[in-house]
């Protein structure tokens, strides 16, 4: 496949089609399921549909045919199916994933710039969703035009858009059930929903944590008591619940102490880890913007990665039972709730960590207070097997003739469900889980914006990558 015609026809694409088309995904509020609960009355998520299956309805992507698929009572599905090249029949099918629902817009976007309004600025797309994850449809189809344009090859390829994936992705093991005859045995999986440590070179994720999320209760009175009258005879709930978390966390490492939490990092990922660290020294320690004096919990860039990867964390994310400072008079509280977000490592059984953390909470609770767990959730992991040779060729190639730097693998502190249910149902694929985000590409945050040079690049790996599992 000739390397010149591959970067020719990604770039001529992305400037003249992709970029307007992608900036009108932008302009449509397709909030993700769990922030509209009238998102069927609203119809956003189905315009974002439209919207992306229009473009692609008009691309040059011989015997492509497109399904909006709907089941009963759950967000729609874009479906991209394209017939292999000949001579690449017999190579499996490629599933290429992405999602067209967005997190809320939230405030605080700068001067100029909107959640919904697509704004272009050097090689930055501002804009909702932009990154996350709606660049993702158009590079994947770009990709396969361009392995067209360039006389390569690739096997058939299908092309997942769900809209669900900000909300977890609820609806996507009823899709993938749906469709699992039409799919047949996917042998590559390629997933844009990632990216990397900066914008220099090709990251390839090869782990995401798993997730447990549970609302705890600690109710310690029927009805509140003036606290001078109260306390020293009832104890607070907020200290009850602040003793049970202390049977989960040490308070002063971050260290998470049921065993059912933790595993044995491979020794693989810990490699992996170190070559990281050392081709984007400090990239960790300043992914974030931390208040002035505030330091990460480790000087080792290695430790924070690994942190962030393979070993469980505990964060609160959101609380009731607290009346706002100005309003809070001298009362002791009825009752105390947190909700409790754990991170997993990518081999933890989630099942089992849920029911350490329940245990735990729930289990001679000081002084008889009452405990109520609500919102319970769970989710493993993923850990990529290793690549293939042809994959692992691949790798090397377009770290020369795409970004002319090495590829490195990093571990995502992240969750992307569909990669598990993708590894459970198909253990023999390949996964090409990497994408065109960085540290501050502000997903989910004000200011969100795709890093287009790192798309295109994205756009030119995923080519050739197809092309080379097409001739194995």
């Amino acid at each position: 496949m000739d390397q010149t015609t591959v970067r020719e026809t990604v770039s001529r694409l992305w400037e003249s089609e992709v970029v307007p088309s992608l900036s009108g995904l932008v302009r449509i509020p397709a909030l993700s399921q769990a922030f509209d609960a009238d998102w069927a009355a609203n119809g956003h998520l189905q315009a974002a549909v439209e919207h992306v299956r229009g473009w692609i309805a008009g691309r040059d992507l011989p015997g492509a045919t497109l399904d909006v698929v709907r089941l009963e009572g759950r967000s729609p599905a874009l479906v991209v199916d394209v017939p292999a090249t000949p001579g690449a029949e017999g190579r499996g099918t490629v599933l290429l994933y992405g999602h067209l629902d967005k997190q809320p817009p939230v405030g605080g976007w700068s001067e100029g710039l909107g959640p919904w309004q697509p704004v272009v600025r050097g090689e930055k797309l501002y804009g909702r969703g932009s990154a996350d994850d709606g660049y993702a449809a158009y590079a994947a189809t770009t990709a396969l035009e361009a392995v067209h344009a360039a006389g390569g090859q690739h096997a058939r390829s299908v092309v997942l858009l769900e809209t669900g994936e900000e909300s977890g992705s609820p609806d996507l093991p009823a899709y993938l059930e749906h469709l699992s005859a039409r799919l047949g045995e996917v042998s590559l999986v390629v997933c844009l929903d990632s990216g990397g440590n900066d914008y220099e070179r090709m990251w390839l994720t090869t782990s995401l944590r798993g997730m447990v999320h549970v609302n705890v209760t600690v109710r310690v009175l029927r009805s509140a008591q003036h606290s001078g009258l109260a306390s020293g005879v009832v104890p607070s709930s907020f200290r009850v619940l602040r003793q049970l978390l202390d049977r989960i966390e040490n308070a002063e490492t971050g260290e998470i102490k049921l065993a059912e939490l933790n595993v044995e990092i491979p020794a693989n990922r810990l490699d992996e880890t170190r070559a990281t660290a050392a081709v984007a020294p400090g990239a960790m320690a300043r992914a974030f913007p931390l208040v002035e004096g505030m330091r990460p919990v480790s000087d080792d860039e290695v430790e924070l990665m690994l942190n962030n990867s393979w070993r469980p964390t505990l964060s609160v994310i959101g609380g009731a039972g607290f009346p706002e400072p100005a309003n809070a008079g001298n009362v002791l509280r009825t009752a105390t709730t947190l909700a409790l977000s754990f991170r997993l490592p990518p081999t933890a059984d989630s099942a089992a960590a849920l029911n350490a953390v329940e245990k735990a909470l729930t289990t001679d609770v000081p002084y008889g207070a009452q405990v109520e767990l609500s919102g319970v959730e769970h989710a493993g992991g993923w850990n990529a097997p290793d690549p293939a040779p042809w994959l692992s060729a691949t790798l090397e190639k377009v770290s020369t003739e795409v970004f002319d730097a090495p590829w490195r693998a990093v571990g995502l502190g992240g969750s992307i469900p569909f990669m598990g249910l993708l590894a459970e149902k198909y253990p023999r694929a390949q996964f090409l889980v990497t994408g065109a985000l960085g540290p501050d590409s502000n997903a989910h945050v004000p200011d969100e914006w795709l890093h287009l040079g790192q798309a295109r690049r994205v756009t030119e790996a995923v080519a050739h990558t197809l092309d080379a599992h097409a001739r194995g």
